[in-house]
């Protein structure tokens, strides 16, 4: 099945490529995949991108030194803009990420320096060039906005761009009206008039026409429209995307127990990446693999429509297909790999082969799996319900104990009894070889190993 999924892989490819090259209008493209949710004015947009080459972009805010899963929708609209042979820009926050944004909050974001935004900036970069084709060897751009709004004058700021703006219009606008409930400060209150500060400025420099960004974010793009045509006559155009949720938690999606899942693999390590999305809700297969593949859409259609069984093959191909994206055809294969020796794979007839018990897999197995080391000194002392803590299984001790107390936690295939959660891991005669193979529920693995 691995080599049907890479054959699949390289037709996909080959097909999406002799699609974009026919001259399809891309901002159908993604309409059609899902990746739309509002556009100011959808048929000036289409038009648009029918007469001449577009440059779009799409901000983000830098957080922490890697990109997680709820940003590859953007990305990915951008890597289709990218592809098309548009130009694209993804705009780090390294300004506004010292504001806060308030959208989708009910409590004000943690301040930054201005030293972490750039380390942060530093990690990303290499994550965007595996999706656009970035200056100076391509047409895209990573661009700062830190550039030009750590160089305003706030008096000059008010009175050429904070003079277009209504606060009682401001007021109602989404991304402000949640957080007046819980306290708005004035800090939060700016991030609207920067982020339309933005448009205008890649508008001016750039010849930006378009803004993108996720479904909250709507009011500070129409904002941004709105300042073009005030300050320029200029025409502008702003395309939100659909907000993703888990159908089964309600978290936006990308969020486990363990918290977010990150691109980096030093953060999430690339077996437990693939984990992420292989399992995925059966029913949201067809939403997503239009949007983090680049599969053509009738495939994707056909996948979604797999009968029983069959719909984990789809999901498999999903799984590959984004791990490959963000990681490389190799770290995808050995994902791949391990995750069906620990739990089987689909036969053409959707039923499950299963395989030996993780524990007899021996070493082949283990090397694919996320690994964590700790000091035997340290193992020695800490009870069982911070051992999964520390392997990162459960967020919080008393989320390990729940795990433990409902049957879901195991060390090398045995259950762990609820009797045992405060006992010491110098107790137990797991560590084999100085190592112990942890789970948490059925499909989520752990090696710790002593050193």
């Amino acid at each position: 099945m691995f080599f049907l999924v890479l054959i699949k892989s390289k037709a996909a490819l080959i097909k999406a490529f002799l699609r974009i090259s026919m001259g399809q209008n891309v901002y159908h493209t993604l309409r059609e995949r899902g990746f739309t949710y509002q556009t100011t004015n959808e048929a000036a947009l289409s038009e648009l991108f029918d007469r001449e080459t577009v440059t779009a972009y799409i901000g983000f805010d830098v957080t922490a030194d890697s990109l997680h899963v709820g940003h590859l929708l953007p990305i990915m609209a951008l890597s289709w803009l990218d592809r098309a042979g548009h130009r694209p820009i993804a705009l780090v926050g390294g300004g506004t990420s010292m504001v806060g944004d308030p959208s989708g909050r009910n409590q004000a974001r943690q301040l930054m320096t201005l030293e972490t935004i750039q380390a942060n900036q530093a990690g990303i970069r290499p994550q965007m060039a595996r999706f656009l084709t970035l200056e100076p060897d391509g047409r895209g751009l990573l661009l700062n906005n830190a550039d030009w709004l750590m160089e305003l004058n706030y008096i000059t700021f008010l009175r050429d761009i904070g003079r277009h703006f209504s606060v009682n219009r401001m007021l109602t606008a989404d991304c402000y009206k949640t957080r007046l409930e819980s306290g708005l400060s004035f800090l939060e209150f700016n991030y609207m008039l920067m982020q339309a500060y933005d448009f205008l400025v890649l508008h001016e420099r750039q010849s930006n026409k378009v803004q993108l960004g996720g479904q909250d974010q709507w009011g500070n793009i129409v904002a941004g429209v709105e300042l073009i045509r005030r300050v320029t006559g200029g025409e502008a155009f702003g395309v939100t995307m659909p907000l993703l949720l888990d159908p089964r938690t309600g978290e936006k999606f990308g969020k486990t127990n363990a918290g977010a899942v990150w691109l980096s693999s030093e953060r999430t390590p690339v077996y437990d990446f693939y984990q992420f999305w292989r399992n995925i809700d059966d029913q949201e297969t067809g939403r997503l693999l239009p949007l983090f593949t680049y599969l053509p859409l009738e495939e994707c259609q056909a996948l979604a429509r797999c009968p029983g069984n069959l719909i984990n093959r789809a999901k498999e191909i999903l799984a590959y297909e984004v791990t490959s994206l963000c990681h490389g055809h190799e770290a995808a294969a050995e994902a791949f790999l391990a995750s069906i020796r620990a739990f089987g794979a689909s036969d053409p007839e959707g039923q499950v082969k299963t395989s030996s018990r993780l524990a007899e897999l021996g070493g082949d197995l283990a090397a694919n799996l996320p690994t964590v080391t700790l000091a035997k000194s340290e193992a020695a002392s800490l009870d069982l319900a911070t051992l999964l803590v520390k392997a990162e299984l459960a967020s919080s001790k008393g989320e390990a104990r729940r795990l433990i107390r409902q049957g879901g936690a195991y060390a090398n295939n045995e259950a762990i009894e609820a009797s045992q959660e405060n006992s010491l891991v110098s107790e137990q005669a797991w560590f084999a070889n100085n190592q112990v193979t942890l789970r948490a529920g059925k499909k989520r693995y752990k090696i710790v190993k002593l050193i």
